[in-house]
């Protein structure tokens, strides 16, 4: 049986050394093609925009051919199992890419293709617990633009929720100071602290976001009402209405303070127009480096990092 490849369902999947050696290769000259004449599966159970167009993007300057391939197209645990799906694309494709609805499902197509000996990982594209690819991108803007990662402290304000999850991890494991502001409710929760710790870090929690964001060289939040939340909508955005990214919540950080968000945003709920649209706001480089993270990612996986023989 062949040996199992490195997947990635969870930004702890990476040690310290691991992740900023993805870091490193995502500003890395291309060397050889190292998807030439391969294909990489890119399932989305959930609809995207940034992460459908950085990863495809991420493959072809690998000299691969994406296949976006939508939920309804072959319809996880409805017209096949998740382990059926994974062995399938297993059968093609050198790399599985999946935003999924369940965390679970990614954790069975992974299983699935071990013990099927196929030596094809399988990436967390977005699942309801985390976002790790997206984690990545975060931590490769903040490099860029503060030039260092350790003792960075960073303040995530808003719904402590998947993208919140990744972030805090990999906050822990390249030394930053995370800090979370988030309303009773809608914070990280005691099982969250205790695996963050578990990656050397610790989180500080807040449930004022002008005290949390004091200091911060770094501002992050997210949407309000994600998908599959529109029932909640307005009672999401009563509990949160203290916790937007403005003008007064900026002048209270650290002087040049670097705005990130995930992006869709919606502008006047979770963060001002003028926040958003302004010199501190990273977004657009954060979107960008989706697929230059995603490519080091890929490149790491496939042989080109720390950590294989």
């Amino acid at each position: 049986m062949s040996r199992p490849a490195r997947s990635l369902l969870s930004i702890a999947d990476l040690s310290r050394e691991e992740l900023l050696a993805v870091l490193d290769l995502a500003e890395a000259p291309l060397g050889k093609p190292l998807l030439a004449g391969k294909g990489v599966a890119l399932v989305f159970e959930h609809p995207s925009a940034r992460t459908r167009n950085a990863c495809e993007m991420a493959v072809v300057q690998l000299g691969g051919h994406p296949l976006a391939i939508r939920g309804e197209e072959i319809g996880i645990d409805r017209r096949e199992t998740a382990e059926d799906v994974a062995r399938t694309l297993a059968c093609f494709h050198s790399v599985v890419t999946a935003r999924v609805a369940r965390h679970s499902t990614l954790e069975r197509m992974r299983r699935a293709v071990e013990e099927a000996g196929r030596p094809v990982p399988i990436v967390n594209l977005l699942s309801d617990w985390e976002h790790p690819t997206q984690a990545l991108a975060d931590v490769l803007t903040v490099r860029q633009r503060l030039g260092r990662l350790e003792g960075v402290t960073i303040t995530y304000v808003g719904d402590a929720n998947n993208v919140c999850r990744s972030l805090v991890g990999a906050a822990a494991l390249c030394g930053m100071r995370p800090r979370v502001a988030a309303p009773d409710g809608y914070s990280l929760e005691e099982r969250d602290l205790e695996w963050v710790r578990a990656l050397g870090g610790e989180v500080e929690l807040f449930s004022n976001p002008r005290e949390a964001v004091v200091g911060a060289e770094v501002l992050y939040t997210d949407v309000w009402v994600s998908m599959g939340q529109d029932a909640e909508g307005e009672a999401r955005r009563r509990a949160l209405a203290r916790f937007r990214i403005d003008e007064e919540l900026v002048a209270l950080a650290a002087p040049g303070a670097v705005v990130l968000h995930c992006l869709p945003a919606h502008r006047g709920e979770e963060i001002s127009a003028a926040v958003l649209d302004g010199a501190g706001s990273a977004v657009w480089q954060q979107a960008e480096n989706r697929m230059h993270s995603l490519r080091g990612l890929l490149r790491f996986l496939l042989g080109e990092g720390a950590g294989h023989d």
